[in-house]
């Protein structure tokens, strides 16, 4: 009954969280199996963690989810950018990710905007 979280203590997993998160994994390869698997990682690509995103930029099979990954990188993937660029310049991939982190360091956030002189 301390006052603190113990770090050495292994953390307490709740239940209904448990059966959440089953469900969500089953509901996940029932799709898998049964839709668009390129749909289904659309989907998915639109909550995966920066990491996931960057390596679906960088690998992802379907090209729609590459384009999709790549136009979702933030500032903070310029280095995957750059690198996508430097791979693969002439394709279609490349000239991509080259508009996207043109983009990016053009967009300086929303108060430029609204008092940019263009």
């Amino acid at each position: 009954m301390g006052c603190c979280d113990d770090p050495t203590e292994p953390a307490k997993i709740n239940r209904t969280d448990v059966a959440r998160i089953q469900q969500q994994y089953g509901n996940l390869v029932r799709d898998l199996f049964t839709d668009d698997p390129e749909k289904v990682i659309l989907r998915q690509l639109n909550e995966a963690s920066v990491y996931l995103t960057e390596l679906a930029a960088l690998n992802a099979h379907y090209q729609s989810v590459r384009k999709s990954a790549i136009n979702l990188l933030e500032k903070e993937s310029s280095t995957i950018l750059q690198q996508i660029i430097d791979k693969e310049a002439k394709s279609e991939m490349g000239q991509l990710a080259q508009e996207r982190l043109d983009y990016l360091k053009k967009d300086h956030g929303i108060l430029d905007k609204f008092f940019s002189k263009e």
